[in-house]
């Protein structure tokens, strides 16, 4: 049999047909828009989203025989706001995860309601990106909209309504919302009160991996789909893309290098840091992770070189770059949408520092990527702290293409970093969760066993690490020295 996977990212949905054994059969995708309504705001339409996924699926299906398909499953940009009336239409553009118009109701939330009172009841601290402070800030500024909520959902669970008729969202990506208790997998009935929520209006919570409905016969038809073409809950994206690179059980790591930059380490127990620096999740194999998430990675680079040099050609700039790696006396700071992990800092903004008149476009170009380096190891020092050792990580997301930087994140975390054979990390791993939903494989660390596969390590390089031990020392005071300007 066959499964779909579903990644819906927050520039492009991408849809992945995958065959029992792993075997990726088609991958299409379907781009939407961004809109920016103010400085600082990021919102998207769900119409948008269901229109790319319909058109995406006719796509993906063509030259295939669509009955084989027997499940669909997704990984989705994880936190944005989807509100639904009592009619189950969309009450307003979805506020998205990249979104710093709630500074006001994440400090409130952090400083007044307190930090150890959200950590106590969600495992986690308010961050800008978050749900229940758009929540607030809907509550606050657009009191009409709030009035008319029935539904609250998360990007990905509005195309799973639209699929099946049912309203639901897993654990891994309600994790994000700051209205579930992680540890104890269910809504944090003080976090409902606060936020002034309904528990009706939130929708039924499943593991990832699990059925949630089947295809809505209409549809179906319409698809070419059996009509008991199953549906599972799915994963927010980052989990879905660790279960995509094999990051599953205990003591996994992976790095990824998107539109955001996330290292992720998944667990088979339940653990906080002090400090809150880390997200602490559930993960999409039924058990727990950690994460440290940067706003701005991989498009650190693409703003760059698109909006600034003017160039495609993104590894004629990186020629050369190799001879002077470790020292390079330009650090740039990779704030551009402000910065989550572990400073949570929305204010927090991109900067070049230690420039001269000797300073060369390449060494420029050569911060960025050791920048976002750098800004992985911030959030992996906090792990450390909590005493997770570990020897190697997995590696996906645009930037990992680049031989150069994998190099780079291999002697800056002096890690051995590995690269798996597919790139497609969410939309495989929401494939392979719905493999598992039907029962293709008894659980997801099976279904991670038996297909994804390693085809590259970077092994560190003794002499280069220690001298980007250096470099981020000198990194690492770069941002308190600046806060305060922000």
């Amino acid at each position: 049999m066959d499964y779909i996977g579903i990644d819906l990212g927050t520039s492009a949905v991408k849809l992945l047909l995958m065959g029992g054994d792993g075997t990726i059969r088609n991958v299409v995708s379907r781009e939407y828009p961004i809109y920016f309504p103010r400085s600082g705001w990021s919102e998207q339409r769900p119409e948008d989203w269901w229109s790319a996924v319909q058109d995406g699926l006719k796509a993906l299906l063509t030259g295939f025989d669509a009955k084989q398909v027997a499940g669909i499953s997704f990984g989705g940009q994880m936190h944005g706001l989807v509100m639904l009336d009592a009619e189950d239409r969309v009450i307003r553009p979805a506020i998205l995860w990249n979104d710093g118009r709630t500074a006001e109701q994440t400090a409130w939330l952090n400083d007044t309601v307190g930090k150890e009172t959200l950590s106590a009841c969600t495992a986690n601290i308010a961050f800008a990106g978050f749900t229940a402070p758009k929540l607030l800030w809907v509550r606050e500024k657009e009191p009409e909209n709030f009035a008319r909520i029935a539904k609250i959902m998360l990007p990905k669970d509005y195309i799973a309504y639209q699929l099946t008729g049912v309203h639901s969202t897993d654990y891994s990506d309600a994790s994000g919302m700051l209205l579930l208790d992680v540890e104890h997998k269910c809504w944090s009935e003080k976090m409902l009160e606060l936020c002034g929520v309904e528990k009706s209006w939130l929708p039924a919570l499943f593991e990832s991996y699990q059925p949630t409905g089947t295809v809505k016969p209409a549809l179906a038809a319409q698809l070419g789909l059996e009509c008991n073409c199953v549906v599972a809950a799915g994963a927010g994206d980052n989990a879905a893309a660790a279960v995509g690179t094999g990051t599953v059980g205990e003591g996994r790591c992976n790095v990824s290098l998107g539109t955001s930059g996330t290292i992720f380490i998944s667990s088979r127990s339940f653990r906080v840091d002090s400090r809150n620096a880390l997200h602490a999740f559930d993960h999409a194999d039924g058990q727990y992770h950690l994460m440290g998430c940067m706003l701005s990675a991989a498009s650190c680079n693409q703003w760059w070189m698109d909006s600034i040099i003017g160039t495609k050609d993104y590894a004629a700039e990186q020629a050369g770059m190799e001879e002077r790696l470790g020292e390079n006396s330009t650090f740039f700071l990779p704030y551009l949408m402000g910065e989550r992990s572990p400073h949570n800092d929305p204010k927090a903004r991109g900067m070049f520092i230690g420039m001269s008149m000797d300073t060369t476009r390449r060494d420029m170009t050569q911060a960025i990527m050791e920048g976002v380096s750098f800004g992985i190891r911030d959030s992996f020092e906090v792990a450390k702290a909590l005493g997770i050792r570990l020897d190697s990580t997995r590696i996906c997301g645009g930037g990992a293409k680049s031989a150069l930087w994998r190099k780079m994140i291999a002697n800056i975390l002096n890690l051995r970093v590995e690269r798996v054979a597919s790139e497609e990390g969410p939309g495989l791993g929401a494939a392979m969760l719905a493999a598992v939903a039907c029962g293709e494989y008894a659980s997801v660390e099976e279904a991670a066993d038996a297909i994804v596969q390693v085809t590259e390590t970077v092994e560190p390089d003794p002499l280069l690490a220690a001298k980007y031990q250096e470099q981020y020392e000198r990194f690492e005071k770069l941002y308190p020295a600046v806060k305060a300007w922000f």
